[in-house]
C-alpha cells in the first residue's frame, strides 16, 4: 500500500528557518510532506526561503518573529493556529552566538545569547506543549550544541545557553510522557553556515560539515513511532575536535 510521504500533512514549526541549518530542516520536512511553517527575524531571509520551499510545497507560512521575545511568540502561534489549526512538530533551531575573555562579557552580550539560544527555546516549547497536550501529543526537536558537553574558551555566554537547552529538553521530555509529548536535543558540532563562511575566525578554518547532514539527523530523531525518543544525539565532522577538547 502506498503509505505517501513519511510526514504527509504533519505541521511543523521551524524556528530560524530563513537559513543555514532550519532551512536545511524546513527543505527535508518539506520533502517529507509537512505543512511548515519558518520563523526569523530578517523578512529578506524568510522571503527567499519561501521562495526556495515554495519550490516543494505551497503548504508554506512565513512568520516574521524574535523568539526571544514573549508577545512575538505568542503572536507566532496564533497565526499557525489560524493557518493549520495544529502544532506536530517544533523545532527549536533559533539561536544567537557572542563571546569573548570572560572578564569583558558584557550583560548585554549575556542577555542576547541566552534569550535567542534558551528564552526562545523554553517560550516556543510551552507554546507547542500546550498545543500538544490537547491534541494527543507531538515532537519537539532542540538544536543544541556539542558546547554543551565541551565549551569552548571564549565563549560562556553560548555555553551555558546550550547547557540549558539539554537541562530544559530533558524538563520538558519527563513533563511531556503522560501526553504523548516526546522532546529531543541534537548537538550539532561545526557546520558550514552562512556566518561561517565569511567570519575569518580561526574556529571557523576547523573541519566543517554542511546544513543537510544536519537535516538528515533531525530527520532520524523525528520520523520514529510516536512511543520511541531519540534522545540526543552528537554529529560533528570525524576529525573536528572534541573528545579532548576544552
Amino acid at each position: 500500500m502506498d503509505r505517501g510521504t513519511p510526514l504527509d500533512g504533519r505541521v511543523a514549526l521551524i524556528t530560524g528557518g530563513g537559513s543555514g541549518i532550519g532551512l536545511a530542516i524546513a527543505r527535508k520536512f518539506a520533502l517529507a510532506g509537512c505543512r511548515l511553517v519558518i520563523c526569523g527575524r530578517n523578512p529578506e531571509r524568510l522571503d527567499r526561503a519561501a521562495g526556495l520551499l515554495g519550490e516543494i510545497t505551497p503548504e508554506v507560512l512565513t512568520v516574521v518573529a524574535d523568539v526571544s521575545q514573549e508577545p512575538d511568540v505568542i503572536r507566532l502561534f496564533e497565526q499557525l493556529d489560524r493557518s493549520w489549526g495544529r502544532i506536530d512538530i517544533l523545532v527549536n533551531n533559533a539561536g544567537a552566538f557572542d563571546g569573548g575573555p570572560f572578564e569583558s562579557l558584557t550583560l548585554a552580550a549575556w542577555e542576547n545569547v541566552l534569550g535567542g539560544c534558551l528564552t526562545g527555546t523554553f517560550l516556543c516549547s510551552r507554546e507547542a506543549f500546550r498545543r500538544m497536550k490537547v491534541s494527543g501529543g507531538g515532537r519537539i526537536l532542540n538544536i543544541g550544541s556539542i558546547s554543551a558537553q565541551r565549551p569552548r574558551e571564549n565563549a560562556a555566554p553560548y555555553a551555558a545557553a546550550k547547557f540549558g537547552v539539554w537541562g530544559l529538553t530533558q524538563s520538558i521530555a519527563l513533563d511531556g510522557r503522560p501526553y504523548g509529548i516526546v522532546c529531543s536535543c541534537l548537538h550539532p558540532g561545526n557546520v558550514l553556515v552562512e556566518r561561517r563562511q565569511t567570519s575569518g575566525l580561526e574556529a571557523d578554518e576547523e573541519p566543517m560539515m554542511h546544513s543537510e547532514v544536519i537535516a538528515d539527523a533531525a530527520f532520524a530523531m523525528i520520523n520514529l513511532p510516536p512511543d520511541i525518543n531519540f534522545l540526543e544525539a552528537i554529529v560533528l565532522p570525524a576529525s573536528q575536535a572534541y573528545l579532548g577538547r576544552g
